[in-house]
């Protein structure tokens, strides 16, 4: 009789997709459970959303931006997540939208996200089009 076991990796594989889904729900209890109390998260360019933010509060008010700025229409739809083979890295390729101040966003995106112990320790946010992203934000 075969046992199913789920490997570290299946399991972050698992944290990414839950925290997308949470994310877009604007979930924070689970948000809350699946990040790092020291996390880091990067966005890149030269928008006013642009920079590092450190700790699980720095990261969720990032998040908060993405919601409150956009009154509520930012989503970052999962397309897919790989993850590396020993589980410590997973990347997550989504199709990110919203409205703001008249502007549409249509862009893709991935975040690298570093996973220990079942937590999200850092995100990194990487544009397929960063200009876009850029002028939607400024």
């Amino acid at each position: 009789m075969e046992t199913a076991i789920m490997s570290i990796a299946e399991k972050n594989a698992e944290l990414v997709r839950r925290g997308y889904a949470a994310f877009n729900a604007a979930d924070i209890n689970t948000l809350n459970e699946l990040f790092h109390n020291n996390a880091s998260w990067h966005t890149p360019g030269k928008s006013p959303v642009a920079g590092n933010r450190k700790g699980k509060e720095g990261v969720f008010t990032q998040f908060g931006r993405y919601g409150g700025e956009t009154n509520g229409t930012f989503k970052a739809v999962l397309k897919t997540v790989t993850v590396s083979d020993d589980g410590s890295v997973a990347v997550g390729i989504h199709h990110n939208t919203g409205e703001r101040n008249g502007k549409k966003l249509a862009v893709d995106c991935c975040i690298v996200f570093e996973l220990k112990a079942g937590q999200v320790i850092s995100g990194s946010e990487y544009f397929f089009d960063l200009a876009a992203w850029d002028e939607f934000w400024s």
